[in-house]
């Protein structure tokens, strides 16, 4: 008896009944087959492939956007035919990839063609958020999601929209899409079309869209214009939200537009009156007026002096006596001041002011309090090479030059006595209000030490020192540039140069004259307080040859020089004659 042996179908041999019932290339796993839908058990639809095998599909993979709905007993549906058996011995089939097989291909031609396809946004991720194409899964970056940055994505979301896919990567299974590139060209196409209707100096209102450091987007109906901060109000806008809110109507001039780059530039203060006309009439120069302070720089402060009108107070014009300090360690931000213009220049917007001219000028002050002569006292605030300056009423300086510390001590000398912080008593010997200079003497205190403690003869020059008197001068000392000399009857010593030595040039020569030997001068340059003198020979012959011309001679007389001299020189001779 022949032995019966049982056959049983391999799994290579139900992949070929398969391949043999649904067509060569078609039923192999990984493909996209069809299916007939035998029954619905709870939340799954069970689907027959044929040759009785048949696969389980959940009912919410047929649910969702832009999906049939959950199918009917009857239905032919397409499903994703993962494994053709699992260990049940039914076939692993899905719906979703069924359809994300058939999204990829139309996808795929869409991104050839670079047409739009539509989605769903429907989740949000690390970085952006995820769209639905139609089964397929792609990523939507938070940089492409609108044009500007926008906080709530909430409103966008489950609704059907175009996006353009910017990358596929069908075998990472990666889609990149946008939706700002589709706004972008729709903006593009509205803005070319609205541009067209405006003009510069159209008056249109607008809403304001956004608000920057700089300035605020004002839409116009589909397109945005920039509002700069500058072109908001004639008076200074710190900041555009001093004056505007997110949302707001307001009623803008249009100042420029690019046709090229479709930006359009606004103005609101354009639609005032300029504040800056006739100006030089409202703010004549050294008028006073009151304004508030707007603004501090390194360089001076701004003041308000109304609306839409700044003028700059320049650090030098601030105060009399703080020299090189910061302005804010004057006046502060929002300060009321009196203020008085110096200048006005309307071409240019500027207006100069001046705060210290406002106030009492403290040298004028101290010459009113101190007149010359007056003693005071202060505090050493510093020492040079040339003096002592001392802090006096007024919170103004004066200064104690080396000449006037001591009669007796030289100068330099004498300033060593003094240190920083010292407190000082003077006499005030001259006040310069125009310099801003106040001239302090330490050794005029004593009063009888100002006099020569040499008696004079009678009828010598002393107290009546005057800048063109005739004075005799003792030479002490003949140098090759001039000489050393002493004026007869004072403590006064002077130098008078070689070219000073007399009128001829021949004669200006130094070896003609002797130590001890004395000269007639003129007093060319006097100064009591600083105790100066300077004489002249030459000047002293110029004056008696000028005054010999006037009596004896004159320009049409035909008498020469010398005759002229001479009698000049016969009547002074009689005069001494007549007089002893």
């Amino acid at each position: 008896m022949a032995s019966t042996s049982t056959y049983a179908p391999s799994r290579e041999d139900f992949a070929a009944l398969l391949d043999e019932s649904y067509g060569q290339n078609e039923a192999f796993e990984g493909s996209v087959v069809k299916g007939t839908v035998v029954a619905i058990e709870k939340d799954v639809a069970v689907i027959d492939l044929g040759l009785k095998t048949e696969g389980r599909v959940a009912l919410k993979e047929f649910q969702g956007p832009n999906r049939e709905g959950s199918p009917e007993v009857g239905d032919v549906v397409e499903v994703y035919l993962e494994r053709i058996e699992n260990a049940l011995g039914e076939a692993v089939i899905s719906r979703d990839k069924a359809r994300r097989e058939e999204s990829w291909v139309k996808l795929e031609k869409a991104f050839e063609k670079q047409e739009k396809v539509e989605g769903v946004i429907f989740n949000q991720v690390k970085g952006g958020f995820t769209v639905d194409l139609d089964g397929a899964v792609a990523f939507l970056p938070r940089s492409q999601v609108d044009i500007r940055p926008i906080r709530d994505v909430t409103p966008l979301m489950g609704v059907p929209q175009p996006f353009q896919i910017l990358k596929m990567d069908r075998r990472r299974g990666n889609i990149v899409v946008s939706r700002r590139t589709v706004l972008e060209e729709s903006r593009a196409e509205q803005r070319h079309e609205i541009v067209a209707n405006l003009e510069e100096g159209q008056v249109i209102e607008g809403m304001v869209k956004n608000i920057t450091d700089y300035g605020a987007f004002v839409d116009l109906g589909g397109i945005d214009g920039l509002l700069h901060v500058t072109d908001i109000a004639w008076r200074r806008v710190n900041h555009p939200t001093e004056v505007l809110t997110i949302g707001q109507t307001v009623r803008v001039k249009i100042i420029k537009i690019n046709h090229e780059t479709h930006r359009i530039s606004l103005g609101m203060k354009q639609l005032l009156d300029d504040p800056w006309q006739g100006i030089e009439a409202k703010y004549p120069v050294e008028a006073r007026f009151r304004g508030r302070v707007t603004n501090m720089t390194d360089y001076g402060a701004f003041v308000e002096l109304e609306p839409g009108i700044e003028g700059l107070i320049h650090v030098s014009e601030m105060s009399w006596t703080k020299k090189n300090v910061h302005p804010g360690k004057i006046v502060a931000t929002s300060q009321e001041v009196d203020v008085q213009v110096l200048e006005v220049d309307p071409v240019k917007r500027r207006i100069s002011l001046g705060l210290k001219q406002t106030l009492q000028n403290p040298w004028e002050a101290f010459a009113e309090k101190y007149p010359i002569g007056s003693e005071v006292e202060g505090e050493v605030k510093n020492k040079t090479e040339f003096g002592l300056f001392i802090g006096l009423d007024g919170d103004v300086d004066g200064m104690v030059h080396l000449s006037d510390l001591d009669w007796k001590r030289p100068g330099e000398q004498a300033i060593e006595d003094y240190k920083k912080g010292d407190v000082v008593h003077a006499k005030v010997l001259d006040v310069d209000i125009d310099k801003e200079r106040i001239s302090l003497g330490v050794k005029q205190l004593d009063g009888e030490s100002a006099k020569s403690s040499e008696p004079r003869p009678a009828g010598e020059p002393g107290d009546d020192l005057k800048k063109g008197a005739v004075v005799t001068c003792e030479i002490m000392d003949v140098k090759d540039g001039g000489l050393d000399v002493r004026v007869v009857g004072t403590d006064y010593t002077a130098f008078i140069k070689r070219s000073e030595l007399a009128r001829d040039r021949a004669d200006q020569r130094p070896e003609r004259f002797a130590v001890g030997e004395k000269v007639d001068a003129r007093i060319t340059q006097f100064e009591r307080r600083a105790r100066k003198v300077s004489v002249s020979i030459k000047a002293l012959e110029v004056a008696e040859e000028k005054e010999a011309i006037a009596q004896y001679g004159s320009a049409d007389s035909g008498a020469s020089l010398g005759d002229i001299l001479g009698a000049a020189l016969k009547a002074r001779e009689k005069g001494g004659k007549a007089e002893d």
